[in-house]
């Protein structure tokens, strides 16, 4: 029974440890009153792809993309420009890069990571970057970026769904709220 609670314990942790390794930050234009914009619009689309024909070609990631920000825009108090002249202009890049994590390099410092010898792990790391634009001005006024291992997610709808509501929720907590009635 013992040893049942401890591999219960020991999965829930590594479990909770996979999910905390995402990195999110944002940068947001000093002197700007986000209360001053209410309406948005999307930008131009990017012209640069993904880097993994996976997303590249999947309408599935960018639907479910542009839908998971409309919704964190609208809690923030942004409406949707009905017939043109928003105040904001919405845009995104993704991207997926192969990396690789050398451990073990630093023995020669005196520390080193189990029995010393170099280790490496190689992952697919996803990158979610949005732009929030002044309409008027053309000048970026928030960026947020999310960043986290995409192993075993692209090719799982499911998995990809949680990744971009994870990321694009938690980056987007970091948006000031905008001028429009809450609803």
């Amino acid at each position: 029974m013992r040893t049942l609670k401890a591999m219960i314990t020991a999965v829930a942790a590594v479990a909770v440890a996979g999910c905390a390794t995402m990195t999110v930050s944002s940068h947001i234009e000093s002197g700007i009153n986000f209360a001053e914009y209410v309406t948005y619009d999307w930008g131009p689309p990017d012209g640069l792809p993904v880097g993994d024909p996976r997303l590249d070609n999947n309408p599935f990631f960018n639907d479910y993309l542009q839908g998971a920000i409309e919704k964190s825009l609208a809690r923030k108090g942004y409406d949707r420009a009905v017939h043109g002249g928003a105040d904001l202009l919405i845009h995104y890049h993704a991207a997926v890069n192969q990396k690789i994590d050398v451990y073990g390099v630093d023995h020669r410092y005196g520390y080193c990571y189990e029995n010393c010898e170099p280790e490496y792990s190689n992952y697919e790391q996803g990158t979610l970057v949005v732009d929030v634009v002044d309409a008027h001005t053309n000048k970026v006024v928030w960026r947020g970026w999310a960043q986290d291992s995409m192993n075993g997610i692209i090719d799982h709808q499911q998995r990809l769904a949680q990744q971009v509501d994870d990321s694009v929720t938690r980056m987007m907590e970091r948006l000031p709220r905008g001028g429009a009635v809450l609803r």
